[in-house]
């Protein structure tokens, strides 16, 4: 026991000792944070209060590494955002925010059902904005991170947000990589695109649904969402297609009918330019995009990302599922089949927190473990394979 216990304050030691230089290279890190703040006019009453005690956060480099809109099938990752509960949800939200839509959608051009599409996903409406401090998330990124230039830049722009009164500080909380607000504003964007809609004199993203919903109308607007068009539709491509592909191949309407291609129900494929878009190779959902789907994109620049907001947009506006199914016999789950794969694996011993939805570590390791005695693929990955064989 005794020499356990020496081996353990030996390595307890050794990461003390390791750990020492990072905290000293940030906090010489924050002085010239500061240094830089000031010279660019932020009070130092505000640098007093942001820097004060500040500590790194190190779970945000470990975010860093792992964003799911890159990484997960496409299936997986447009099945939790469009779900029945999020339409359902998002309409009722809508109706909510009508007044505010409306004015967003005249002022600015944006077809509604997109704006709340965006808010949905970001922050299931204004649900789920993030809870990490932007000062300490921002400082920790800029300071141990990769492109700490970039995050510099975020940061300068977080304080000069405080500085100005549109957010209050304690009210700047958001996503581990500085995005925040309704409608999950980088700072920097929020400087150059925030609007105040509903007219308090702020522009406040994080309070106001109105603000955030305006502010994401000006974003699209400014990206080069053009009225009146569509974001793109499914279409139906004939069969033995060896044509191009890709969102920034665009051609006219009239080149892809010329190559076949119709819309899913068989209709005309209309004016404008488009690009092929085909997430899951040819076999699955293959669409038509238009440079509103480019809008789109901007705002995270991500293919899937993209295609859950268009995807809602649609399904808010009564519109219905794709119907080509995805090439896969093994779908991604809902929400609410999520819950009930957490509460499946908790009965089972495992100890995975809460039932929410939300599939971190924990949820998978648990899957992972559970594949393994059941004879599944071992890949942490929250499946109708899975679920199915958790309800048996």
């Amino acid at each position: 026991m005794k020499r356990a216990c020496l081996r353990l304050a030996k390595a307890a030691a050794m990461l003390l000792a390791l750990s020492a230089p990072a905290h000293a290279d940030f906090s010489s890190c924050v002085a010239s944070l500061r240094a830089d703040a000031s010279r660019a006019g932020v009070p130092a009453t505000t640098l007093d209060a942001a820097f004060g005690g500040l500590q790194p956060d190190l779970k945000v480099l470990d975010f860093q590494k792992d964003q799911p809109e890159f990484k997960t099938p496409v299936w997986d990752y447009l099945a939790t955002l469009v779900d029945e509960e999020r339409v359902t949800d998002g309409k009722a939200r809508m109706a909510e925010q009508a007044s505010a839509l409306a004015t967003a959608e005249q002022r600015y051009g944006v077809n509604r059902y997109v704006i709340a599409a965006v808010w949905g996903v970001e922050s299931d409406f204004g649900r789920s904005m993030g809870k990490r401090p932007l000062v300490q998330s921002l400082s920790t990124l800029a300071c141990l991170g990769e492109r700490a230039s970039y995050f510099r830049g975020e940061l300068m722009a977080t304080l000069k947000i405080i500085a100005n009164g549109d957010v209050p500080a304690d009210r700047l909380n958001g996503s581990w990589a500085g995005a925040f607000g309704q409608t999950q504003f980088m700072p920097s964007t929020f400087l150059r695109l925030a609007v105040d809609l509903d007219g308090d004199g702020r522009r406040d993203i994080v309070d106001s649904a109105a603000d955030a919903l305006g502010s994401t109308a000006n974003y699209l607007r400014k990206s080069g969402w053009r009225p009146g068009a569509p974001w793109g539709f499914e279409v139906k491509l004939p069969a033995g297609y060896s044509g191009p592909s890709g969102r920034r191949n665009k051609a006219p309407m009239s080149t892809w009918a010329a190559r076949g291609l119709t819309r899913i129900d068989g209709r005309p494929l209309g004016e404008g330019e488009a690009g092929l878009l085909a997430p899951a190779g040819l076999n699955g959902p293959v669409f038509l995009v238009t440079s509103n789907f480019d809008a789109i994109y901007s705002y995270n620049a991500s293919e899937s990302y993209a295609l859950a907001i268009a995807s809602l947009s649609d399904r808010l506006a009564g519109g219905r599922p794709f119907a080509t199914p995805w090439p896969t016999d093994d779908p991604g789950l809902s929400r609410a089949e999520r819950r009930e794969l957490q509460k499946l694996l908790n009965a089972r011993g495992y100890d995975v927190g809460e039932p929410d939805g939300s599939v971190g570590k924990k949820t998978k390791d648990a899957i992972a473990d559970f594949e393994s005695k059941n004879g599944l693929e071992r890949d942490g990955r929250p499946s109708a394979k899975v679920l199915a064989a958790l309800r048996r």
